[in-house]
This record gives C-alpha cells, sequence and structure tokens, in this order.
C-alpha cells in the first residue's frame, strides 16, 4: 500500500501542472508561400463527420506568407488537435493529432488540392512554391566600388541589416536563398544610432524569422552567428559560427548591444544572431578593431563583438510599420546545424555598388 499511496501523492502534484498547459495559446505558422484564407484549429478527433469548426480568420485578413497567428484553445480542449490552412488558390495543408501543449509553435508548408469529397490529398512531401515571377537584378561587374554584408528576412519582402552596410550606395542587390539575385528599392528605413537598416526587397515572401520573445537572455547563453563574411576570399556560400552572450552590454557600455563571443569578421554585418532554439536575438554589428586596442595598450584583444540586441531591433521594426515575428525559447535546445538550417532559409548576400 505504501507505494500506492506515494503514486497518488505524485498524480496529484503533476495534475496542477497538467491543466496549466492545457488551454494555452500556440502559435500557427503560414510556411506555404501563399496567403491563406481559412484557419481552422479542431480538437483531435474530429468526429464522424470531420468538421473543421470555424474559420479563425478575419474574411479582409488573410494570413501572408510567413505570418503567424495566435490560437486561443479552451481550457478543456485538452492538447492534440488538427491544424488546417486553406489557401487562396483553394489548396490545403494539413497537420493532424499535434500535441500543442508540447509544441507551441506549428508551421503548416505542405499544401495539396482536396479532393472532391472534401477531403484532403494525402501528402507525401511538402510542395515547394516557385519562386516569385520577379525580374533578377545581377551583379554590375563594372562597379567602380563595391562592400558586402549581410541581412535576413523579417518580414515578406523586408530585409534587416546594419545602416553602415548600405549607407552611400547607388545600388544594392542581394543574393537570395534560392540563388535569385534581386534589388532593393529605396527609400531605406534607417536608425543611426542603432545602425539597422529596413530595405524593401520584391520577390522574397519568406519565411520571416521570428525573434525571441523571452525568458530574458543571460550572460553564457549560447548563441550562432551566420553570414557572409569576406566575400571575395573565403567561399560564397554562408558561414556559421556558435559562441556565447559575455556580456549584456556592448562597447562603452551601450545597453542597445551584446558582447557576444562568437567569431565574426567584415561581411557579417547586418546578420543574424540565434539563440539555440532559431530565434533572434541579435543582430551581427562589429567586432572590435584589435590593433587600435594594441596601440593603445600594448595587448591585443581577442575574439569581442557585438550585436544590437532583439528588443532594441524590434523597437525599429514596429516604428518602420512592422509587427515582427516572436517566439517563445523555451524546450529543449536545438544543435548547432539546426539552428543553421534555420538561419539558411531566410538569410541573404547583401552586395553595395557605389
Amino acid at each position: 500500500m505504501p507505494h500506492l499511496f506515494r503514486l497518488a501523492l505524485l498524480l496529484l502534484l503533476l495534475l496542477p501542472g497538467i491543466a496549466l498547459a492545457q488551454g494555452q495559446p500556440f502559435h500557427v505558422v503560414n510556411r506555404t508561400g501563399m496567403p491563406a484564407k481559412e484557419l481552422n484549429a479542431v480538437r483531435t478527433p474530429r468526429g464522424a463527420a470531420s468538421d473543421w469548426g470555424r474559420n479563425l480568420l478575419s474574411p479582409d485578413r488573410p494570413l501572408p506568407p510567413g505570418g503567424g497567428f495566435r490560437v486561443n484553445p479552451a481550457e478543456a480542449a485538452g492538447c492534440r488537435f488538427d491544424l488546417r490552412l486553406v489557401l487562396e488558390d483553394g489548396r490545403e495543408a494539413m497537420l493532424q493529432d499535434q500535441d500543442i501543449c508540447a509544441n507551441r509553435e506549428l508551421a503548416l508548408e505542405a499544401a495539396s488540392r482536396p479532393l472532391p469529397s472534401g477531403k484532403p490529398a494525402p501528402v507525401t512531401a511538402a510542395v515547394v512554391p516557385p519562386p516569385p515571377n520577379v525580374p533578377q537584378q545581377r551583379p554590375n561587374q563594372n562597379a567602380r566600388n563595391v562592400s558586402t554584408g549581410t541581412g535576413f528576412l523579417v518580414a515578406p519582402d523586408r530585409v534587416l541589416t546594419n545602416h553602415h552596410v548600405v549607407n552611400g550606395c547607388d545600388r544594392i542587390v542581394m543574393r537570395a536563398p534560392d540563388g535569385r539575385w534581386l534589388g532593393a528599392v529605396p527609400p531605406a528605413r534607417v536608425d543611426n544610432d542603432l545602425d539597422l537598416a529596413l530595405l524593401a526587397v520584391p520577390g522574397l515572401p519568406g519565411p520571416a524569422l521570428p525573434f525571441r520573445s523571452g525568458p530574458a537572455v543571460r550572460r553564457g547563453d549560447g548563441v550562432v552567428a551566420y553570414g557572409f563574411p569576406l566575400a571575395g576570399l573565403l567561399s560564397s556560400d554562408a558561414k556559421l559560427t556558435r559562441g556565447e552572450v559575455n556580456g549584456l552590454a556592448g562597447l562603452a557600455d551601450n545597453r542597445n548591444q551584446y558582447q557576444v563571443s562568437a567569431e565574426v569578421q567584415p561581411g557579417n554585418s547586418g546578420g543574424p544572431l540565434l539563440d539555440m532554439h532559431g530565434n533572434i536575438v541579435g543582430v551581427v554589428v562589429s567586432k572590435l578593431n584589435a590593433q587600435r586596442i594594441a596601440r593603445v595598450t600594448g595587448d591585443i584583444a581577442q575574439n569581442i563583438n557585438f550585436a544590437v540586441k532583439g528588443e532594441a531591433a524590434q523597437v525599429f521594426l514596429r516604428r518602420a510599420g512592422l509587427n515582427p515575428r516572436v517566439a517563445e525559447s523555451n524546450g529543449p535546445e536545438r544543435g548547432t546545424a539546426d539552428v543553421g538550417e534555420i538561419a539558411n532559409r531566410s538569410t541573404l548576400f547583401i552586395r553595395c555598388e557605389r
């Protein structure tokens, strides 16, 4: 009997936690490459009629590619849900029997035509939408002066980078993750103090990288810098470096920056700094000039790098009229290679021509 008593006590202790997990909001992301006109979220199983319930989207507000929607389930709904997006062209994307208590962010990617019966056709592989039909703008090989940097998608057709990467450019072109060369359309939105710039680049539907909404970043948190350092010297593919948050302020006690140990080089500027859940915690901005410091101190400073804090970048984006994606960094951390795969889908090589 004592072991039965201990088991009953353990269940009593666990039940409040289970109840707390149920009924909490979860996030649905449209990764199909096309706007969705309908979103359904129904408790599993749906019943004999397979009813999808009501449309959670407003008729005049489709869910754009890369966009997210916050679903607030009833407290008694449980943890298992079926999800469906109906796209503007009539295709459907589905996820079935999802545990929303264990995974609060669910992305729908594969889409197919529904059968005449109304049931979706079985999907065996993700359908990759064709790239938007936007004329390419290739680099001008006769440009007199060229510099390079990195940027990343924060919304459809919107790329965030450093102001110093694009300042004074006569022409800005960038290589998208799918290999296309696209041009930025002026004017850019800039913040000189933060060293940030928001570019409009038609032809980039997403996905947009989410910013970390919590918990607060701590010293020692693992981070990944992703970008295109030393273009023309190193290979043309993106480079990844792993490091940690060393300090919660930047150079000269700049509270809008982090100091990080993830190594960066010229060309990394403007690239994403991600945590180990794949969420943005900063925008790579600079490294300490070791030669200049050595002339002053007589010692060579090593591996001191800085990034604009994600919170400051979000404020800048909201001033520019965007509502950036956000996500909690909870649960098991991802491997470095997995974080790199997340960054790779949304990170661009920027070429400034003067």
